[in-house]
């Protein structure tokens, strides 16, 4: 048994299989994507600035009450973002689920008496 020297050829397509798949599927589903994709990067900025303001209290701090505090305030906030944030993504995946399932109807209905039986 031989191997194969051949290479894949480059299609040359700047699409990943993903997008590719997402572009067959439907527009909403694309426009879904990239609000979703936009839409973490915006929360991951976010947070990362209140985890930066939060170091800085902390280091701020001058007793264990005091950072105990801190910490605390961090964690609630952190929760309630977080919730927040699933709620907008499922916002999100549920209009474009919405969006996707209208194109998907043909709009043409079949009448039953004109079946031959």
């Amino acid at each position: 048994m031989t191997n194969s020297t051949k290479t894949p050829k480059d299609t040359g397509s700047d699409l990943s299989a993903l997008t590719a798949g997402l572009l067959a599927t439907s527009p909403a589903a694309v426009k879904a994507w990239g609000d979703m994709m936009s839409e973490g990067a915006r929360f991951v900025s976010a947070r990362l600035q209140e985890d930066l303001e939060t170091q800085k209290a902390m280091l701020n701090c001058k007793s264990p009450a005091e950072l105990a505090q801190v910490q605390s305030k961090f964690f609630l906030t952190a929760f309630e973002q977080y919730t927040a944030e699933a709620m907008k993504m499922f916002e999100i995946t549920t209009g474009a689920t919405e969006e996707v399932v209208k194109d998907a109807k043909s709009g043409h209905k079949r009448s039953y008496n004109d079946v031959p039986v």
